[in-house]
């Protein structure tokens, strides 16, 4: 029988893809998170008042760097070139997404490569979420991330994928 899966070889020990031969293709991968937060901690990042600072900017700084490490921390990531990195974040009230406030990330990812990029998107949104806790948490520790998932991804053998 075949193996078919990519990171295992023939007797199902880990290993790295060969991406030797593979064309160099444009890549492009965005993902999403939530954070669920309390109606005090929306308030504070609203009148930018956390005594740990502007929230989204030190988070999507630490997204942007999640990104450039993602092969540090995921064992079998090839650690690539990445040509572009967004980070964004939008605030909802409670009752507009779910019954508390809380926060969407997005991150996109761009580069020319042999390898995807949806990795490496994930990565910059759960940084950025766990940031913008790490920030909240003097407030309230009553915040839950939700919802982490892959949006879109191009380029590649694989194809497009789109929610």
């Amino acid at each position: 029988m075949e193996n078919k899966l990519t990171h295992t070889d023939e007797n199902g020990q880990a290993k790295m893809v060969q991406v030797t031969d593979k064309a160099i293709t444009r890549r492009c991968a965005g993902a999403e998170g939530y954070i669920l937060i309390t109606e005090d901690i929306a308030h504070a990042i609203r009148e930018n008042t956390l005594k740990k600072g502007d929230v989204f900017s030190v988070a999507r700084i630490a997204g942007i760097m999640a990104v450039k490490k993602t092969s540090d921390l995921i064992p079998l990531c090839h650690p690539l070139m990445v040509t572009g990195i967004q980070v964004d974040f939008a605030l909802f009230g409670a009752g507009e997404k779910y019954d508390v406030p809380a926060i969407r990330a997005v991150c996109r990812v761009e580069m020319e490569g042999k390898t995807g990029v949806e990795m490496e998107a994930l990565t910059g949104v759960n940084v950025s979420l766990l940031t913008i806790y790490d920030m909240c948490k003097a407030l309230s520790k009553e915040m839950v991330m939700t919802d982490i998932r892959l949006l879109e991804k191009s380029g590649g053998k694989s194809g497009d994928y789109h929610i």
